[in-house]
């Protein structure tokens, strides 16, 4: 709504009367009158909404007692934007803490989206997420279409100094937040109509350029790049603005701040500079003990979304669930629930290999096999836990990582981390003579190149590689190789890695578990029911069939994250009971990490199994489908199905 041009409109449709009339001259009350005359002050009050709602601007305005003492607004109010349809959330400002107000302003220059028609009405279109990470905080932008000039427009309230000792309580000054190195990352997420999710950019935004600003806000331009194979490809340009709340007294001069950001960069290349040459001096007696290592997957440095090379230990970090997971299980259901997603390449060849950040991986929601080891490397280190990412191959020689577990009793864990599976490994001793049984392995593990966490890297210089044959005395340095602890600490340390954020914390699942249960189950309901109609049958659906499926799903659930089962003997009487004499009962259970419905029905069709219970043909035929969903951390949920039927058997 332009309030100018209707103004202006008014202004020249009274002047054009007053002239013909030859009325007295037309002012200010005039225009007043005009305007109230014409509604447009009841319009513009109607689309206005501030602080408690719109009854209160209204009693305001035309003169209505308001009831009650009216609060003091704790938001920030633009009063050179246009009014505005979207009403405005408060922030609470705490006016004794310094915080930084992050503005976007809007986005441009998203020339993948030039020819992108507009949506119609009703209709499902792509959209961008914005995700913030800043010291130990976490925020998402609203979902907006996307466009070559998408409408961000969103503030968030960053505290400055969070869990700073005895300093906490006190105001910062310019020199305290000058010293706070710690980059705002920035994660662009684009999600299909279908739901599903894809890295655009990641972005570490410089912000301490706003300490010098005398006005204590600053207008930049973010442009942001690719991931992977493009990440010097430009993706669009982010409008933000900075401000610091309340204002800072002591200014610091460009310089300053230039020079200050300019020696912690060089230091940090220096340092990398010197692993770099320790690295390579390693890896050069690395090959002087067997020509054959040469082969081996010993993986010192990993490329990040960005395509900047990191070493493999600056990825973990030890990281805590809260009170969103209760036990090193528990974190391991979560991570395998994330969804799995191999890097594509445009073209052919091989997909490119990239390393997430930790922010990343959790804004996508899904990754590939090293995101899933790293997350959950970082929550057992969280538990406790002596965990270490181990690099090598499985079955096939595909390359692969996952996560080992020490026990001071010599126990060696490995945890798969897309599937929740636990192995217990057994050393296989290849000079016990034929008659001594060997274990077999139970894991899909064929070689181990590396293992390492975030203070300690080992590379395997066994005379074999193979994991069956492996000792994991990580302290026996005839087996293993290790890197210097003060080497890796010293760009991989908490305090040496600035530019490399902390792990964000979780957030906890807005789902609904039950309402997304319902629902899902009444659309497969549906889809079977036009299935099977196009095939000439009838649906008859047995609630109380379907309500009775639902212990067997928690128990699956259940087996999933622990490893026990439980309830099978109750699950097995009610199905008795439930099915007639004379009656064959069928079940068919799946598990999936997503929601969509006609994807559920279609890979349950692919079973020969499902198939049969869904196109089931005979005498009294009652059909049931249950749907569970168990909810996680970062909104990933298990959703569990299980498609049954009963019919009369025919001999």
């Amino acid at each position: 709504m332009d309030v100018q041009t209707r103004i202006r409109d008014i202004l020249s449709e009274s002047l054009q009367d007053d002239g013909e009339g030859g009325g007295p001259e037309f002012g200010e009350m005039e225009l007043l009158d005009a305007v109230r005359q014409r509604g447009l002050v009841e319009e513009i009050m109607e689309r206005l909404e501030i602080g408690e709602g719109r009854s209160n601007v209204r009693s305001k305005v035309v003169g209505q007692p308001s009831r009650g003492r009216v609060k003091p607004a704790t938001h920030f109010l633009d009063k050179e934007a246009p009014v505005t349809t979207v009403p405005l959330k408060k922030a609470n400002i705490d006016p004794t803490r310094r915080q930084l107000y992050f503005h976007l302003l809007g986005g441009k220059a998203f020339l993948e989206h030039l020819q992108e028609p507009e949506a119609l009405p009703g209709q499902t279109t792509s959209t961008f997420t914005i995700h913030i990470h800043f010291r130990g905080q976490r925020f998402t932008s609203r979902p907006v279409p996307c466009a070559c000039e998408p409408d961000f427009r969103e503030g968030f309230v960053l505290e400055m100094h969070r869990w700073s000792g005895g300093d906490a309580a006190r105001m910062a000054d310019a020199g305290t937040l000058l010293s706070l190195a710690d980059p705002i990352h920035l994660v662009l997420i684009k999600t299909d109509p279908s739901g599903e999710t894809s890295l655009m950019s990641s972005h570490f935004l410089e912000w301490r350029t706003v300490l010098s600003t005398t006005a204590g806000s600053q207008n930049i331009p973010v442009e942001l790049l690719g991931v992977g194979s493009e990440s010097k490809v430009p993706v669009g340009i982010l409008e933000i603005k900075l401000e610091l709340l309340p204002k800072m007294d002591q200014l610091l001069t460009e310089e300053v701040v230039a020079t200050q950001i300019s020696l912690e960069r060089n230091r940090i290349a220096e340092r990398e500079r010197l692993f770099l040459v320790y690295a390579k001096q390693w890896w050069r007696e690395f090959l002087q003990i067997r020509s054959t290592h040469q082969n081996r997957l010993v993986k010192i440095f990993a490329q990040d979304e960005n395509g900047v090379n990191r070493p493999v230990c600056a990825f973990v970090k030890p990281m805590r669930g809260g009170r969103l997971l209760d036990s090193s299980r528990h974190a391991a259901r979560f991570v395998s629930i994330m969804g799995y997603e191999r890097v594509s390449a445009v073209g052919g060849g091989q997909p490119r290999e990239m390393w997430s950040s930790i922010h990343a991986f959790l804004s996508k929601n899904k990754g590939d096999c090293e995101d899933h080891a790293v997350l959950l490397c970082n929550f057992l280190l969280g538990f406790g836990l002596n965990a270490f990412i181990c690099v090598g191959t499985k079955g096939k020689g595909q390359a692969h990582s996952w996560v080992m577990t020490l026990g001071s009793d010599g126990l060696v864990t490995f945890w798969e981390s897309l599937t929740c599976q636990r192995y217990i490994h057994h050393q296989v001793n290849p000079n016990d003579p034929p008659s001594v049984e060997q274990p077999r392995p139970q894991h899909p593990y064929r070689t181990v190149g590396c293992v390492f966490n975030h203070k300690a890297f080992f590379a395997n210089c066994q005379p074999s590689d193979n994991v069956e044959l492996c000792c994991f005395d990580l302290q026996d340095s005839s087996v293993w190789k290790a890197m210097s602890a003060d080497a890796l600490a010293s760009v991989c340390g908490p305090s040496n890695i600035t530019h490399w954020p902390n792990s964000p914390p979780l957030v906890p699942s807005h789902l609904d578990a039950a309402q997304v249960s319902n629902e899902l189950e009444l659309q497969l309901r549906a889809l079977t029911i036009d299935h099977r109609k196009d095939l000439g049958l009838t649906s008859v659906w047995d609630d109380e069939l379907s309500y009775l499926l639902n212990p067997a799903l928690a128990a699956y659930e259940l087996e999933r994250m622990t490893g026990l089962s439980s309830g099978n003997e109750e699950f097995q009487q009610a199905m008795r009971q439930a099915v007639p004499d004379g009656h064959t009962f069928k079940g068919f259970p799946i598990q999936f990490v997503h929601r969509n419905a006609r994807r559920v029905f279609s890979m349950c069709l692919r079973s020969p199994v499902c198939e049969e219970i869904i196109r089931c043909r005979g005498d009294h035929v009652r059909l049931a489908v249950r749907v569970r969903t168990f909810t996680y951390p970062e909104s990933a949920c298990a959703v569990w199905v299980m498609f049954a039927c009963k019919y009369k058997s025919v001999l």
